[in-house]
């Protein structure tokens, strides 16, 4: 990041203009580098070296077989540098060393799986009229747009990119601001792969100048969006206004729902790890935690000697916390955090901030508050930090009414003994992913990904990642 540029069809190059953004880290608040903020004509390029990829060159005649191999080739050699690459994360991101490795590990999985999984996107045959042949095929969408999130660059890198590129799509992708070092060093491994230029095409800058500019951009044919919900919507009326749809995962409330029979052992270091893992800013986070009435008092003894022990420190401390990613989201953690302290909610257990953790790192101690009232902004609102709100219920159906008390759907688990209870949570619930007696499933690429409300729309990971980055065609043959 030394010499800031872009990396448009298969080449490294400098933008059209000469402004900058300063890449700070977050374990110490030092700017370590800068990155290109790009203009309307570098995403102009980089679009035009995509649809020239995709309509002309020798990316848009690469059979299913041929993207499978390209994308297998490219995880073998994330493979082969995961090392440098969770180094680079690490810094970047402020991630504890072991958590960006498992995340270039994920990142490495995303493109083993889409590998595999190129050559399996069948068409089928549709029963019609006598004389007649019907066939639904799926193709891709032509020139996607991918817009990524800062809170796991690395991960979102794979899980947007290696369904559209099985699919057949030609890329474009903007990385977060904040968190761009991970995406521009996989641009030498997308060329050393193999892939044709023009394929992989990334352009760095702002959300609301790169980012709103890709997806207003004419050239593109669809796109994917991970961030908050308020961009999420600017993001769906720019498509809107040329006609494009649009992958939106936005965030969540993810409630984890406690009865008095769960195994408390198997549950309380799962619960903590849902919301200090990355620390809490991650969209799945489990930051409310409900708890029938009659066991509220045993499951949160157990909760404050869990949380009082969770450590924040630097990457290479390797504790269960790092940094916040950015000073301006530290103070927005910080708020939520002062505002429930205001409004009176008692504080049950903090963790700590290691002593070796630098001055000037964007450091938040994870905090537990409880109980806390229903309506209170922190119980409703994503704080995206380390904050977890306890909150009691009285029975299964005052718990389902509090799990849906909320405008988003995205995770949720139950922790209960009750195969009856399971089901029926399971089922009434309003979430996208439903976790019993687990939550996360690691990366769990395989599995089906997204919400509703403002959580967002449209499915990533697993197979329905490849129906999302596609559309179908009909084709009606009238043989006599």
């Amino acid at each position: 990041m030394s010499d800031p540029m872009n990396f448009i069809g298969g080449e490294w190059t400098r933008s059209s203009g000469a402004a900058t953004l300063d890449v700070h880290e977050p374990a110490t608040g030092r700017v370590i580098g800068a990155i290109v903020d790009s203009t309307q004509q570098d995403v102009d390029r980089a679009v035009a070296a995509a649809r020239e990829a995709f309509d002309h060159g020798a990316w848009g005649k690469t059979s299913a077989l041929e993207r499978s191999r390209l994308l297998l080739r490219l995880g073998t050699l994330i493979e082969r540098d995961a090392a440098r690459l969770a180094e680079i994360e690490a810094r970047d991101t402020g991630k504890p060393a072991s958590v960006a490795r498992a995340d270039i590990v994920a990142l490495a999985r995303y493109f083993e799986f889409y590998g595999a999984a190129a050559d399996k996107l069948h068409g089928e045959t549709v029963p019609y009229l006598n004389g007649y042949f019907v066939t639904v095929t799926p193709e891709p969408h032509g020139v996607t747009g991918h817009i990524l999130p800062w809170n796991y660059p690395a991960q979102m890198f794979g899980r947007t990119l290696a369904p559209a590129l099985a699919v057949g799509n030609a890329t474009v992708l903007k990385p977060a601001e904040d968190a761009c070092a991970t995406a521009l060093a996989l641009a030498d491994l997308v060329g050393e792969a193999g892939f044709p230029a023009g394929s992989v095409n990334i352009v760095t800058g702002s959300g609301a100048g790169a980012g709103a500019m890709l997806a207003a951009h004419h050239g593109v044919d669809f796109v994917s969006f991970t961030g908050s919900p308020e961009v999420g919507q600017i993001i769906q009326k720019l498509c809107a206004d040329h006609f494009i749809t649009c992958t939106l995962e936005l965030g969540g409330k993810s409630p984890q729902i406690v009865f008095a029979d769960a195994d408390l052992d198997a549950a309380i270091p799962v619960i903590v790890k849902a919301i200090t893992q990355n620390s809490g800013q991650t969209c799945s986070a489990g930051s409310r935690i409900l708890i029938e009435r009659s066991a509220y008092d045993t499951v949160v003894e157990r909760l404050k000697a869990a949380f009082a022990a969770v450590r924040v420190g630097p990457p290479e401390a390797d504790v269960e916390c790092g940094p916040i990613i950015t000073a301006k989201q530290q103070r927005r953690v910080e708020g939520f955090i002062a505002q429930a302290k205001a409004d009176g909610i008692p504080v049950l257990a903090q963790g700590t901030i290691a002593p070796e953790a630098p001055e000037g790192g964007y450091y938040v101690a994870p905090t537990l508050f409880g109980p806390t009232p229903r309506d209170n902004v922190i119980a409703r609102e994503e704080v995206f930090g380390p904050v977890l709100v306890a909150m009691p219920f009285e029975d299964e159906e005052d718990a389902v009414a509090l799990a849906n008390g909320t405008e988003y759907g995205l995770v949720a688990a139950v922790w209960t003994r009750d195969g009856g209870r399971q089901m029926r949570l399971a089922k009434r619930v309003r979430t996208g992913q439903m976790f019993v007696n687990c939550y996360g499933a690691g990366a769990g690429i395989e599995l089906p990904f997204g919400g509703s409300g403002k959580s967002g729309h449209g499915r990533e990971k697993g197979f329905a990642a490849l129906h999302d980055f596609s559309k179908t065609k009909t084709t009606v043959f009238n043989h006599g």
